[in-house]
């Protein structure tokens, strides 16, 4: 009995591992910047729930794996974020408003009114991460509206 639950714990560690890959080399690989990759995985999340919902990784993995898989994903991610200089941020920034659709003096007025980007913190993240995420795009935001501006 006691190999059958280690088969079982390795096969299921063995799923949650494909599911990571699969994330990453599928979907997550194909987002240029990092902040992409946050604001998309932040968008995977059911504001109602706190779940993440994908429904290619459910269909092959199951909603729990699935969850799991795009919670750490989100968590790596938001600590990476935090890790580059303010300098690299910046530059994330402005990759990632070149590659939306809307006009970049729109968008920058948009995100300092609403302030969206405060739900792209994990859950996870503690009030010293979420302070120094905000903080951080606040001032990029303000010398992004500057620059615009000049």
């Amino acid at each position: 009995m006691p190999d059958h639950i280690g088969i079982d714990t390795m096969r299921a560690g063995g799923d949650r591992d494909r599911a990571m890959e699969d994330l990453w080399e599928r979907t997550l690989s194909q987002l240029t910047t990092t902040f992409g990759r946050l604001s998309y995985l932040a968008s995977l999340r059911n504001a109602n729930s706190g779940r993440y919902q994908h429904f290619g990784l459910s269909q092959i993995y199951g909603e729990d794996d699935a969850d799991r898989v795009l919670r750490q994903s989100h968590e790596r991610t938001f600590s990476e974020w935090l890790n580059f200089p303010l300098e690299s941020q910046r530059d994330e920034i402005v990759l990632y408003l070149d590659e939306v659709s809307e006009d970049r003096a729109s968008v920058l007025e948009t995100w300092s009114t609403l302030a969206p980007y405060r739900n792209l913190a994990p859950a996870a993240a503690g009030d010293a991460e979420i302070f120094l995420y905000t903080s951080d795009l606040e001032l990029i935001l303000d010398l992004l509206q500057n620059e615009l501006s000049v």
